[in-house]
């Protein structure tokens, strides 16, 4: 093992002890023997550390006092790994057994990359993909698409390719960059915040991989729902919020255009059809939050 590169496995629990434990035993059976795990829990209503044990008794187990979200929960494992290559992930996903190797090869086969994607399928519906890729933010919308998204897998997108985009689900990310270009931005909290590490890699001439022949499985959104209002808050304040931070006037200008014309009255009224007054209050709040809050 002194020969293969070290890889720190993270993953950050809140309130779901059932889906990191699914997680820790899928890294159980990985080939790839010179890992090691991390699971930082951001501040649950019950400290699952016996049962994590339990299960892998060699993790790591840092236990925060509050919830850093999504970012700060990641950065506080990214600071204790000792990995030369930190594979950041989802505790509601489940890895395959040579999925280490895969992303690792990349590295290898292509000095310009900085973050390493698996391909993602459903968890519920295996042979279905979520992710082989990430479109490039549209600077008018704010929005972009997932490459082969809801497509039955029959090998469409088998190639190692250059994406726009990482899938927070599961990245893998060197050492050596993160040393050049920082942790994951914390004012996020949740959603987005990977879309703007990336927009940061390019600018210190990385690029973004994915690889096909490393595969994990999602269960997709276990954590905060489907359409939770939580959900809808941190969406839209983190469209707008990245938006801000990655573009200039009169680019900006353009997009809140649209925002304003478009996507303002269309939510509202949506979310007034619908009798959904809570959406319709996290929405408008996501809004005011950019207007009464620096982007830094």
């Amino acid at each position: 093992m002194n020969n293969l590169p070290l890889v720190s496995i993270i993953t950050v629990n809140y309130n779901n002890p059932h889906h990191t434990v699914e997680l820790l035993e899928s890294i159980k059976k990985l080939s790839y023997p010179n890992i090691e795990v991390i699971v930082v829990d951001n501040a649950s209503v019950q400290n699952p550390f016996h049962i994590f044990k339990e299960i892998y008794p060699g993790t790591i187990f840092i236990r925060n006092d509050r919830n850093l979200g999504f970012a700060g929960g990641n950065n506080v494992g990214i600071r204790y790994a000792k990995g030369d290559y930190l594979f950041l992930v989802n505790n509601d996903t489940e890895l395959t057994k040579n999925i280490i190797e895969g992303l690792l090869d990349v590295f290898t086969c292509f000095p310009d990359a900085g973050i390493v994607c698996p391909k993602f399928r459903y968890y519920y519906h295996k042979d279905i993909i979520e992710y082989a890729g990430y479109t490039k933010v549209n600077v008018f919308t704010g929005r972009n698409k997932m490459i082969g998204c809801g497509e039955v897998d029959k090998g469409q997108h088998d190639e190692i390719r250059e994406t726009y985009y990482a899938h927070g689900g599961g990245m893998m990310i060197s050492r050596d960059v993160i040393n050049k270009i920082g942790y994951l931005p914390e004012i996020y909290f949740l959603y987005y915040e990977e879309f703007d590490w990336c927009e940061k890699l390019r600018e210190a001439g990385y690029k973004i991989y994915y690889q096909y022949r490393s595969l994990i499985f999602h269960k997709e959104s276990m954590t905060t729902g489907k359409n939770s209002v939580l959900k809808t808050y941190y969406i839209n304040r983190n469209r707008l919020l990245f938006m801000r931070r990655n573009n200039r006037f009169p680019i900006f200008l353009f997009f809140m255009l649209y925002f304003v014309l478009f996507t303002i009255p269309k939510n509202t009224f949506h979310f007034l059809l619908k009798k959904q007054f809570a959406h319709l209050s996290a929405f408008w709040k996501a809004i005011y939050w950019n207007v009464f809050n620096p982007v830094f």
